[in-house]
């Protein structure tokens, strides 16, 4: 899909707001990690067909003004290409589609820098608005007291950005050239040329794939399977039930941890007998007397909690000596890591062992001069929604700065 949606003053989608709080049942409550507390709920196969239908259309809203963007053809000229490359040129031009890419958008176009804005076209199986489009209830981004559907808050965020006039694309960028400047996004259908871009792509959590770990009638995924404890572990449907994590890094030990505080006992299941989190995380988690480990073991299933549509246990194989057992739990976190979308940078930015642009400390400033990275791409640690729009706020405000004078 080539589409660009045009500033509107029409902010709201109306289908959105004929769902009361009463009706909304408490899912991940925020971002790229934040406190999504999900739960089971007719809503996800909803979300799912959205996700698979492209999503981000706007129902009933004749307002909006979507344009198909004309490819370039073989038989384009190079005047006409220069004469389209020409019109597409920005002084910011913003890659991603989440809190912190809107966040960027709204005060880069307030600034009247007239930003560019690439959301993606299911980019890493991820509908335009990143992570929070897979989710249902957020509950704790401010403002939001009764909480707020997560497409319903990216669908905000994105008429904001139109608001004060983003230009959005919904395009994926498959390229960019930082060799020199103005810089160069490329997508399959146009070429932006910019004095500076920022770079919020986030990053994807990291699944297993197994009978039952999907979405859709016979999967558990946002019924009982996340990959966010802290994000989802409050959640009714958790507490004081027998929960699961999947991992053997740090974050798998700190989360596994942190459910203690609602389970009513967490297994840590692990397809090896030694782990590879620190000493210190795993003390931390194995002398919690409510962890329980299950060493050498891989899920193989999981299954519903009878006509329930949530999940009700797991099927582990041993895999030394291929022995399957069953575990009840109501919960399983995968908790097996995060994959930064930078692969379409081609090594131009600095990034560290694990694929996150590395930033100037205390900055959003990367390897090189004039390029940005923002959220989740850049941020290992929190993961958050609020962060990603708080922290991008900080330093939108030196970027528009130094753009406009």
């Amino acid at each position: 899909m080539e589409n660009e949606t045009l500033p509107s003053r029409h902010t709201l989608n109306p289908s959105f707001h004929k769902t009361k709080s009463k009706d909304r049942v408490p899912s991940r409550a925020i971002s790229h990690n934040g406190s999504y507390n999900r739960s089971r709920v007719g809503i996800n196969r909803v979300l799912s067909l959205l996700k698979k239908a492209g999503s981000f259309v706007r129902l009933g809203s004749a307002s909006h003004s979507t344009v198909a963007a004309s490819s370039f053809s073989s038989k384009t000229s190079s005047s006409d290409l220069a004469s389209a490359v020409d019109d597409l040129k920005t002084k910011l031009c913003i890659i991603g589609s989440g809190p912190a890419a809107h966040t960027a958008a709204i005060y880069a176009a307030r600034a009247e820098l007239k930003p560019i804005l690439f959301q993606g076209w299911m980019a890493n199986d991820v509908a335009p608005g990143g992570q929070l489009t897979t989710t249902t209830v957020v509950e704790n981004f401010p403002g939001f007291p009764e909480g707020i559907m997560g497409m319903e808050l990216m669908e905000r965020c994105r008429d904001q950005s139109l608001r004060f006039g983003t230009r959005i694309f919904t395009e994926t960028v498959s390229s960019v050239d930082f060799s020199a400047t103005p810089f160069k996004v490329l997508t399959d259908s146009r070429v932006v040329l910019a004095d500076s871009v920022i770079v919020a792509t986030g990053a994807v959590a990291k699944r297993l794939s197994f009978p039952g770990s999907g979405e859709g009638k016979d999967g558990f995924w946002n019924c009982g399977i996340s990959t966010c404890a802290v994000c989802d572990g409050a959640a009714p449907i958790f507490r004081n039930k027998p929960l699961a994590v999947i991992g053997g890094g740090d974050t798998a030990m700190e989360e596994a941890n942190f459910l203690t505080k609602y389970a009513s006992e967490v297994f840590i299941i692990h397809r090896r007998d030694v782990f590879r989190a620190s000493m210190a995380m795993q003390k931390l988690a194995l002398s919690n007397p409510k962890i329980r480990v299950i060493n050498n073991s891989v899920v193989v299933e999981a299954y519903g909690d009878g006509d329930k549509r949530v999940l009700g246990g797991l099927k582990i194989k041993n895999v030394v000596t291929e022995e399957v057992s069953d575990l009840k739990v109501s919960g399983l976190f995968f908790a097996i890591g995060h994959e930064p979308a930078t692969k379409f940078l081609g090594g131009q930015l600095e990034l560290d062992p694990d694929g996150y642009i590395v930033t100037k400390q205390g900055t959003t400033q990367t390897s090189v001069r004039g390029v940005f990275a923002a959220g989740d791409v850049q941020d290992k640690k929190y993961r958050q929604a609020v962060t990603a729009a708080g922290t991008d706020s900080i330093w939108m405000l030196t970027i528009t700065s130094s753009l406009l004078f």
